[in-house]
C-alpha cells in the first residue's frame, strides 16, 4: 500500500512523523511512504506552497495524509487562491468531511456520553475556493461593499446525504439534519428537503432536522443526544471544531475528506505555530484520523486486516488517553515523542 504523507507547517512535522510511527506499527511496516512538499518549505523550495508535482503524485497512491497548513503567514503573493488544504480537496473532489467527535475515559468532556460523527458537505456552500468553477465566489463591487456567493445544489446534497445515512445506518439509527432554512429557505431549504429525500432510502433511521443555532445550543447542553449530523460546508465546520472541544480538545478531533474513490486524512486542528518544534502538540488527532483512512481503505477493499489495523490504533489511543497519559491541551505533562510511544506500547495488546 502506498500512502502519501504531507507534513506542512507549524506543528505539522512532528504529528505527521508521530502517526506515521503508529501506522508503521499497526500494519507491520507494511507501508510505501511517499512524502510530499507543501506549505512553506515548499515555498521556500519549489516557489509554491502546492506544487504542481505533489497534486500529481497523489493521484497515483491510495490514500494520504495531510499536516496542517500556516497558510495565514504565508506571504502575500502565496495567499492568492485556495489554501493548499482546499486545494487537495478541490482538485479530488473530496466532498465528504467526515468528523467524529467523543468523550473518551480519562478526558474530560463536557458530556460522558458523547459519541458523534458531524458530516460535512465539503464542495459549495459559502466557501470562496470551493463554491466556483472559475474565479472566486467572494468580491468587492465597492471599497465599502463586499459580496460572498453561497451554492447549494441537489447533486451534492443528495450525495452527502448518503453519506451520513449509510453512516447512521452502521451506528445508532439516528440521522439529525441541520440547516438554517428559516432565514435562508431557497439554499438551506433545498439542502434539507435533498436530506430528507434520501433519507426515506433507508428504512429503520429515526430522522430529525434543527436550526444550526439550535443545534449548537444542543451540543453544548447534551451532546450526548446526537447521533450522526449532517450538514453544509460553514455549519459543519463551525459545528465540529465546537463538538471536539466538548470532546476535550481539538487535539483529540480527526476527521477524513474523501470521495467516493480516494481518501485523506487531516486532523481538524490547524498548525499552531506557537508549539512548533517544542515538542508538546497532541499526535491523537492525526493518529485518530490515519485510522479512519486506514478503515475507510479497509471497507472498499474488503481487506480486515486494515479494518483490524484501524481498530487496534484507537483502542491504543483510547487506553493511552485513559491510562492517564495526557499532553499540555488535556491537562498532562506528555510530550509529543511520549505520548506516542504510550501509544505504540499498547498496539500489540489487542
Amino acid at each position: 500500500m502506498r500512502l502519501g504523507l504531507i507534513e506542512g507547517d507549524g506543528i505539522g512535522p512532528e504529528v505527521v512523523r508521530a502517526t506515521r510511527a503508529v501506522v508503521d506499527d499497526a500494519l507491520a511496516g507494511d507501508v510505501d511512504w511517499v512524502p510530499l512538499p507543501m506549505g512553506q518549505a515548499a515555498i521556500d523550495e519549489f516557489g509554491s506552497a502546492l506544487p504542481e508535482f505533489t497534486l500529481d503524485a497523489l493521484a497515483g497512491l491510495d490514500g494520504w495524509i495531510l499536516g496542517p497548513h500556516d497558510n495565514a503567514s504565508y506571504a502575500a503573493e502565496h495567499r492568492i487562491g485556495a489554501p493548499p488544504g482546499g486545494a487537495v480537496r478541490k482538485r479530488f473532489g473530496l466532498y465528504a468531511n467526515i468528523r467524529p467527535a467523543r468523550a473518551f475515559s480519562g478526558v474530560r468532556a463536557t458530556t460522558a456520553e458523547m459519541d458523534l460523527v458531524i458530516v460535512r458537505e465539503n464542495s459549495e456552500g459559502f466557501y470562496a475556493d470551493r463554491n466556483m468553477a472559475a474565479g472566486s465566489g467572494e468580491f468587492r463591487p465597492t471599497e465599502e461593499v463586499a459580496l460572498s456567493v453561497g451554492v447549494i445544489t441537489r447533486a451534492a446534497s443528495e450525495r452527502i446525504a448518503h453519506e451520513a445515512c449509510r453512516l447512521a445506518s452502521a451506528r445508532r439509527g439516528r440521522l439529525t439534519i441541520v440547516h438554517k432554512a428559516n432565514v435562508l429557505p431557497m439554499t438551506m431549504g433545498l439542502f434539507r428537503d435533498v436530506c430528507y429525500e434520501v433519507a426515506r432510502e433507508y428504512p429503520g433511521l429515526t430522522v430529525v432536522d434543527e436550526h444550526v443555532d439550535a443545534a449548537a445550543a444542543h451540543l453544548v447542553r447534551a451532546a450526548g443526544d446526537y447521533d450522526v449530523l449532517v450538514t453544509e460546508n460553514l455549519f459543519g465546520d463551525i459545528l465540529s471544531d465546537l463538538a471536539g472541544e466538548l470532546s476535550g480538545s481539538l487535539g483529540l478531533a480527526a476527521s477524513l475528506n474523501c470521495s467516493a474513490t480516494q481518501a485523506m486524512a487531516q486532523a481538524v486542528h490547524g498548525a499552531a505555530p506557537g508549539l512548533a518544534g517544542r515538542n508538546r502538540a497532541n499526535p491523537a488527532a492525526l493518529q485518530l484520523s490515519a485510522a479512519m483512512l486506514l478503515r475507510w481503505l479497509g471497507s472498499r477493499r474488503a481487506d480486515r486486516a486494515l479494518i483490524r489495523a484501524a481498530d487496534r490504533i484507537d483502542r491504543a489511543i483510547a487506553a493511552t488517553l485513559a491510562a492517564g497519559v495526557a499532553t499540555a491541551d488535556l491537562g498532562g505533562l506528555a510530550s509529543t515523542t511520549e505520548f506516542t510511544e504510550q501509544v505504540r506500547g499498547r498496539l500489540n495488546r489487542w
